[in-house]
């Protein structure tokens, strides 16, 4: 499968205290009804993650029955279980072009309080719980 975008590469760079290579990239088609992220990815040197990333949704819709336009934005991931980066911070600051008039959006959205998820699993079989064997495999 092909990666859908085009992208171009930039070494190293100092992004905070990381270390990062930085990636230009822009869907190589838009196909309709579907939406793509066009901008930049600040990605770590050491964990290849991504760290940080920067530019907007596209395409603009603008029809005649309405306009849906996307600001440009800014997301920031920090390491959170010592292995994973989640994000944590994403803001976007700017001016919309509708048709009618110019609109200022300013948004900040914080993400907290992550948590690995878990869940505990009873099997039942005609009403009775199912044993596991010692390999942790349901006993026939």
């Amino acid at each position: 499968m092909r990666f859908p975008t085009t992208t171009s590469f930039t070494p190293a760079r100092q992004q905070d205290e990381l270390h990062t290579y930085v990636f230009e990239i822009a869907p190589k088609r838009i196909e309709k009804n579907k939406r793509y992220f066009q901008g930049r990815i600040c990605v770590d040197d050491h964990d290849f993650q991504i760290v940080k990333t920067y530019g907007k949704t596209v395409p603009d819709i603008r029809k005649k029955n309405g306009e849906n336009l996307f600001p440009k934005f800014t997301t920031y991931r920090e390491q959170i279980d010592g292995k994973y980066w989640f994000p944590t911070y994403t803001r976007a600051d700017d001016t919309l072009h509708f048709s009618n008039q110019d609109v200022r959006i300013r948004e900040v959205v914080k993400y907290t309080n992550y948590k690995r998820f878990g869940s505990n699993v009873k099997i039942t079989y005609e009403g009775q719980e199912v044993k596991k064997s010692q390999d942790g495999q349901p006993r026939n």
